[in-house]
């Protein structure tokens, strides 16, 4: 043998793989198991070698040194494939624990401060801000700065903006436009943070061998219990009426910064490979308008997504002012409002494991129409129940929630993953989340605020406040309602049962 050469060897442990010095030769050892117990050496050398095959349990040298090694290199790589994975999911418990410091509290605390008029401005911020955001930065990301690096400069710069804002409501007279002025700045630089999150997650993964579609969502799942845990938090420490919840998430975004300059390396991509900034908005996608189903998909996806701020936004305020009643002033719901809406992330973790069965079952059209009336009783039931007798009610809606959340936002995604192309999915993709969480969350949260400014705000006496707020939610439930009739006639599906 004076070349490469295989020589065939009976294999009696599992697949490793690792690299010697055999006398001067370098020799590199693939072992693969197969049906027949077989092992292959691939080795190069300048003269004949000739090994003596043992079995790999007791080794090679009799000592077993070589197999221990082999071992030690497998145990090693099987640690780190952990260590990352443990890594993001501190990180996502950051994440997530950042926003679910004050997103379903503020509203509260803009009420309880006098600003209760302004709660659907700062709500609607998120949406407008989701416009162009995280596009701008998935191309910043994607031609000049790693993605990890991104990701710390956005949170750090998000955290000291969130920090200002808690340190301005500490001044005397403090006016509402410089507080939302820093609030603005916090979110414009939070939004991005959440796709960023998924590209390093997602490199660091592939980066060791893993698959992301199977190794990711059991990580992701720990960023529900950072928001979840986040809630609570802020709950029993008594910040649901108090700016320290800024302060909170202030905390736990620099912290996060930091942390991200430690995570694993995400390449910036060379040549003609580089998304532009059409595509990351979806502009492409705007052909699809040209099909009419598309068109009534698009345009409904817009309608729905007006729902999906508005609990986030006046949830919390509305179980809050039941304090201002005397019946339900002492009810747990009314003092620990978060505490009873982290039911929903729950129920929004649970119900995307149903979403598979609901697509095969009943197809794309009716997964959505689900979705639909899910809202209507979602808000109905914020109509008609209370904290008391009637905290039934509100336990049902919260558990409600996953359905109407879940089965839009996954379930539409999805759809538009099966009707679309390569070469225009991405924008798609990019197209759905702006007509859904860009402009309907932000009609829908300002539309809202007119509506409970109406109703609500217009009343200086507890009970007709509550009247009021009931009065609002009837109304945001007879708007799903016609928009899931509408839906049901207008929308024509050929939509083919997902795999």
């Amino acid at each position: 043998m004076t070349g490469p050469e295989s020589v065939v060897l009976p294999l009696h442990h599992s697949p490793i793989l690792c690299r010697v010095v055999f006398d001067s030769a370098k020799v590199e050892y693939n072992f693969y198991s197969a049906k027949k117990n077989l092992i292959f050496f691939i080795f190069s050398h300048p003269f004949p070698l000739f090994l003596l095959c043992k079995p790999l349990g007791r080794g090679f040298s009799g000592d077993g040194k070589l197999h221990r090694r082999a071992l030690s290199v497998k145990k090693n790589e099987n640690n780190e494939k952990m260590s990352i994975k443990y890594r993001l999911i501190l990180m996502n418990l950051l994440q997530y624990g950042v926003w679910g410091a004050y997103l379903t509290s503020m509203g509260s605390y803009l009420a309880s401060s006098a600003l209760a008029e302004y709660i659907g401005y700062f709500y609607a911020m998120q949406g407008i801000v989701s416009l162009f955001m995280p596009a701008l930065m998935g191309v910043v990301a994607d031609r000049w700065v790693p993605a990890q690096r991104l990701l710390g400069v956005c949170h750090l710069l998000a955290a000291l903006f969130i920090g200002g804002a808690w340190f301005y409501t500490t001044l005397p007279d403090g006016g509402a436009w410089p507080l939302f002025a820093l609030y603005s700045l916090s979110v414009m630089f939070y939004m991005p943070t959440i796709a960023l999150s998924y590209s390093v997650a997602y490199n660091a993964l592939e980066g060791r061998g893993e698959d992301p579609v199977r190794s990711y969502p059991p990580i992701r799942v720990w960023g529900t219990v950072g928001f979840i845990v986040a809630m609570l938090v802020c709950d029993f420490a008594g910040w649901q009426l108090s700016s320290a919840q800024f302060l909170f998430s202030s905390v736990l975004g620099l912290a996060l910064g930091l942390y991200s300059f430690t995570l694993p390396k995400c390449p910036t991509l060379s040549g003609q490979s580089h998304k532009n900034l059409s595509d990351a908005l979806g502009l492409r996608a705007l052909s699809l308008f040209r099909e009419r189903r598309m068109a009534i998909f698009f345009i409904f996806s817009m309608l729905l997504g007006v729902s999906l701020q508005i609990t986030n936004g006046f949830a919390n305020p509305f179980i809050t002012a039941f304090k201002d009643v005397p019946e339900y002033a002492s009810t747990f719901g009314a003092n620990h409002a978060n505490a009873l809406i982290s039911l929903s992330q729950i129920s929004e973790t649970l119900c995307i494991l149903l979403i598979p069965f609901a697509l095969r079952r009943f197809g794309i059209k009716y997964v959505m129409l689900i979705a639909m009336l899910a809202w209507v009783l979602r808000f109905g039931l914020f109509g008609v129940g209370n904290p008391g007798e009637g905290v039934w009610m509100f336990l049902l809606s919260m558990i409600i929630y996953g359905i109407a959340f879940d089965f839009f936002n996954i379930s539409g995604s999805l759809y538009i993953n099966e009707q679309t192309d390569d070469e225009i999915r991405s924008s798609a993709q990019g197209l759905f989340m702006i007509m859904t969480n860009g402009i309907g969350a932000t009609i829908g949260t300002l539309t809202a605020q007119v509506v409970v400014n109406r109703f609500v705000y217009s009343q200086t006496d507890g009970v007709a406040q509550i009247a009021g707020w009931q009065t609002s939610w009837l109304i945001f439930a007879a708007y799903s309602l016609v928009v899931a009739v509408l839906f049901a006639l207008l929308f024509k599906n050929r939509y083919v049962q997902t795999k």
